[in-house]
């Protein structure tokens, strides 16, 4: 088979029909086999039919074909639907009301029957599956053939413009007769329809109402618009002859009816339509001439059948049937599906037998035990298999209140000889005790021969290493006599060993050390071994969880356990980081005597120490200082600066306290004392001043601490960072007499041009010389507004020393990148 070939007879599998494909998912054997038992057929004649299948739709690729799935076919129906609900409707409205459509209604159905024409051309492309192999056929001629056969003619002839033929035909009456072909659209309704009774998402009652309701409106809706017709065919003269035209409602006579509102026409035509079908005997409204009493007595004759579905259908949504008519009709279908597939009478004896163990063992839970309420449940599980539970090797040294939570969550089953339970390889979700029977564990080799590995017999257990492990079941494990197993699920078996942690170790030790299994075990040891793994990480999460709450008994118990107190989460935050973000003192002295590293960062760069001066927790930021641990802070800089533009004195306070530089700049290289100068907040200044903060400091704009509180407007602010200014700079000078001969012993002018350039010759500054050559350009450019810039001489050589400075000498300020012209 070439591999075109190949694809597209398995894309064919994907249109088998729901009840087929479901028969095949349930059963071990090939799908080919099952198809073949289905329809009675041999294999060389399946082969034969298969191949004469692939021929039929070669050409596939080499013509246009519509996939029944596709999207856009999707949306076509859909859009396909909107017309045919539509057209069902409006068609017994022009019959009845109308004798030759409106301009804008006739362009509205002359736009319907495009769209249906629409709809036949696709339906020539449109695979669709054989009913008889279930296979989708591509081949044109068949799907032409297939349509041709079916509904072409009736869709082709509702697509005619009827009402421009009865014009055209001298508005001849039998010819609107004919509209009535449209009503064949209606099954594209009931159709969706039934898709939605079957589609899960939907409430079954609900989908069924709404489909009941429909069916009875559209026959009233119906059923009023031959009413009308019926009073509008007789000449103007006999109107009164007419159910509509003798009507006398209170003092209002029905006269002239025909110029009446369409939409009054209308309401009182469904009205009597309704009135007719559900009332009994001679009412306000009635038939008058033979022709109506004669569409009346056939109305009301159909209106019975319609009653008598619509009552039936409700009443079998409503009444349920009992347990054991579902499991008589259970067996039926198991009976009907054993004979078309022609299965062994073994299996259909151990089917029957299993089902029948399955009725009666279910019956007392489902019909006594239902109503009780579920602690007295819980007791009787517990005197029923707590003796069963209790002498599995499995939980030997596993606490009473473990076992009590094992007990509630048990199922009672029963298996027939020969069952297989569990199949080597599979994904196990069920956890098995044996209470009565021998059940045995089979391991099957590479070349298909089985082993029995093991016999299990009461007070044993399998599926653990599997549900444990997360491996798929290494052993294959048969009922060899009538056996009662208890049945543990594995979310519930999960959710108690959340809970009681120390019992699941003591299992996992139980599989490592169990003296009969010894021999099996080792193989899986290295499984068990990486399971025992993950429950510590999932240790070390419970640690952490202890150290956040305060929880130090809980703590030292599983530290004791065997829990290591220096492991980290996915976060990487260790027991200290929570202990001292939530202020835990003895959690966090705990936790340093146990050796832990007290300056250990997460993810996020946060120290032990960080976390409990974030926290506020000063009594646990001291205990750790004392022990020596350190800030380590990667980005010091955004952090003081986000802590002053918040405005937290307490947090900023504390950890300068702890030695961080008040200094360290952002990625602007702004400074704290930038922002609390930009944002006019002087106790904040005052506390970083106080801390060692520099006022001489620039960002990347060239802008100082004094400059950002100019622009804020402080006063008093600009008072205390300018006082500032003036003491950081004795500081910084060796004495006040070298201060005042490096200021004032030297002097130069700058110009702001090119020494070269003599025809822009503006006014310049006169400096001191400060002492370095930044500082002249900063001064320099602060003086003369320009940015960027460097120091010529006047021979136009850069001057990069400013010991190159005499007294007295002329400088030129040049922005970086000019030339002289």
């Amino acid at each position: 088979m070439t591999p075109r070939k190949k694809e597209r007879d398995d894309s064919n599998r994907e249109f088998e029909v729901d009840d087929l494909r479901d028969r095949i998912q349930s059963s071990r054997g090939s799908r080919l086999n099952l198809i073949s038992n289905e329809f009675g057929l041999e294999r060389n004649r399946w082969e034969l039919s298969r191949e004469s299948v692939l021929e039929g739709f070669k050409g596939c690729s080499e013509g246009f074909i519509i996939h029944p799935d596709s999207w856009w076919y999707e949306v076509w129906t859909y859009f396909i639907l909107l017309w045919a609900i539509y057209s069902s409707f409006f068609t017994p409205v022009e019959f009845g009301f109308f004798r030759g459509l409106p301009m804008n209604l006739y362009f509205l159905d002359i736009a319907g029957q495009i769209a249906f024409l629409i709809d036949i051309v696709v339906h020539f492309f449109l695979a669709y599956k054989d009913s008889q192999t279930y296979r989708a056929v591509y081949n044109h001629n068949l799907i032409a053939l297939r349509y041709l056969k079916s509904g072409f003619l009736i869709d082709l002839l509702g697509c005619l413009p009827w009402d421009a033929i009865y014009r055209a035909s001298g508005r001849k009456e039998e010819v609107r007769y004919l509209l009535w072909i449209r009503l064949w659209r209606v099954r594209k309704v009931t159709r969706f329809l039934e898709k939605m009774e079957k589609d899960i998402r939907i409430n079954y009652l609900f989908i069924r109402i709404v489909k009941l309701i429909v069916v009875e409106l559209y026959c009233t809706h119906t059923a009023a618009c031959i009413f009308y017709y019926l009073a509008t065919t007789l000449p103007s003269s006999q109107e009164g002859y007419t159910w509509i035209g003798s009507l006398r409602l209170g003092d209002y006579a029905f006269t002239n009816f025909r110029d009446i509102d369409l939409t009054k026409r209308y309401l009182t035509s469904l009205y009597f339509s309704i009135a007719t079908m559900a009332t009994v005997g001679y009412g306000d409204i009635h038939a008058v001439n033979s022709r109506e009493m004669i569409f009346v007595m056939i109305y009301v004759s159909f209106d019975m059948i319609i009653g008598a579905y619509l009552i039936g259908n409700m009443t079998a949504l409503i009444v349920k049937g009992s347990k054991t008519e579902r499991f008589r009709e259970k067996m039926k279908d198991l009976i009907k599906y054993m004979n078309r597939n022609k299965l062994e009478k073994d299996i259909r004896d151990q089917i029957k037998g299993h089902l029948r163990l399955q009725y009666e063992s279910n019956y007392i839970e489902a019909a006594v035990l239902q109503d009780i309420p579920i602690s007295i449940r819980a007791k009787i599980s517990q005197n029923l298999y707590k003796p069963y539970i209790e002498k599995v090797p499995l939980f030997k040294g596993c606490s009473p209140e473990f076992i009590n939570q094992i007990v509630i969550k048990l199922h009672e089953e029963f298996f027939l000889p020969g069952e297989v339970i569990m199949e080597q390889g599979d994904a196990i979700d069920q956890l098995y005790f044996v209470c009565d029977g021998v059940l045995e564990e089979v391991g099957t080799g590479v070349d298909g021969s089985e082993e029995t590995v093991l016999l299990l017999e009461p007070n044993s257990s399998f599926g653990a290493v599997a549900i444990l492990c997360n491996i798929p079941q290494p052993y294959t494990v048969r009922v060899c006599e009538l056996s009662r197993l208890l049945r543990l699920d594995k979310q519930s078996f999960s959710n108690i060993l959340q809970i009681y942690f120390f019992d699941g170790r003591t299992i996992l030790n139980n599989l490592l050390e169990g003296k009969e299994s010894n021999v099996r075990i080792k193989q899986l040891e290295s499984d068990i071994t990486f399971h025992v793994g993950r429950q510590e990480a999932e240790l070390a999460l419970r640690v952490n969880s202890a150290a956040f709450y305060g929880d130090l008994y809980q703590l030292k118990g599983l530290v004791r356990a065997g829990a290591d107190p220096k492991k980290t989460d996915y976060d990487g935050r260790s027991p200290l980081h929570l202990a001292a973000s939530k202020g835990n003192e003895d959690i966090t002295y705990f936790l340093i005597q146990e050796g832990v590293d007290i300056n250990v960062s997460d993810k996020f760069g946060n120290t032990p120490l960080l976390e409990a001066i974030k926290n506020g927790h000063d009594r646990v930021a001291s205990l750790l200082a004392q022990e020596g641990a350190s800030l380590n802070v990667d980005d010091a800089g955004c952090l003081l600066c986000t802590a002053v533009a918040r405005g937290d004195s307490d947090f900023l306070r504390r950890i300068l306290s702890h030695g961080i530089d008040p200094n360290a700049r952002d990625y602007d290289h702004r400074t704290p004392l930038h922002v609390a100068a930009a944002e006019g907040l002087f106790f904040m200044a005052k506390l970083l001043l106080e801390a060692g903060a520099s006022v001489l400091s620039k960002d990347r704009w060239g802008n100082t601490p004094i400059d950002e509180s100019r622009m804020s407007g402080s006063k008093p602010l600009i008072t205390l960072l300018e006082n500032a200014k003036c003491s950081q700079l004795t500081e910084l000078h060796i004495s006040s007499h070298e201060i005042r001969d490096k200021q004032h012993s030297r002097k130069c002018t700058v110009y702001p041009f090119h020494p070269w350039v003599k025809e822009e010759r503006r006014e310049g500054v006169v400096l001191w010389v400060p002492r370095t050559i930044e500082d002249l350009i900063s001064a320099a450019e602060e003086h003369l507004k320009c940015t960027e810039c460097h120091i010529l001489a006047e021979d136009a050589g850069k001057i990069t020393d400013i010991d190159m400075i005499s007294d007295g000498q002329k400088l030129y300020l040049v922005t970086n990148g000019h030339k002289p012209r």
